[in-house]
């Protein structure tokens, strides 16, 4: 029962972590707006780098993209509480009903690391160019929030046995 509970727990304030990085963007829109802003623009890379033409000039389309990570930070938070309190209502359970009951949470760490490792590390970092800018280079915060997340996946993944009686 222990193990359970840790994991409850700890997903548990990983939800919590999501959800206030996307509260964060929605009560303060202007806080991260620029760092998305001069990421698309890459208007802070080097100078002499060939791969300007990739930016993103539009703002409608950059509100767009700031809209979009907002959409899947809240997404990724609301299926980590779900997945929270799956996991708490089956926590007395089976060790197949408690796999079972893991589904929703995976959901919502695999939408965060999608977010963090494909959003921010691969198409930031990489097709704009943010591993360049020492302004606006969120890529070691995502790899951070990467990590943890993957570390909950891999635990989280782990079957539990069944419980003592």
């Amino acid at each position: 029962m222990l193990l359970r509970l840790c994991k409850i727990a700890v997903l548990a304030a990983i939800a919590l972590w999501i959800a206030l990085v996307a509260f964060g963007n929605l009560s303060d829109y202007g806080s991260n707006w620029p760092f998305v802003q001069h990421v698309l623009a890459m208007d802070t890379i080097f100078p002499d780098a060939n791969i300007r033409y990739r930016a993103i000039h539009s703002p409608l389309l950059q509100h767009a993209a700031y809209a979009l990570i907002i959409a899947v930070e809240v997404s990724a938070a609301l299926l980590c509480w779900l997945g929270t309190w799956q996991l708490w209502r089956t926590r007395r359970g089976t060790a197949a009903a408690f796999q079972r009951a893991k589904r929703i949470a995976v959901l919502g760490l695999s939408a965060g690391v999608l977010l963090w490792l494909g959003g921010f590390v691969a198409i930031g970092g990489e097709w704009f160019g943010m591993w360049m800018s020492s302004q606006w280079n969120g890529i070691a915060s995502a790899f951070r929030f990467t990590i943890v997340l993957l570390a909950m996946l891999l635990w989280l993944g782990q079957r539990d046995d069944e419980l003592e009686g």
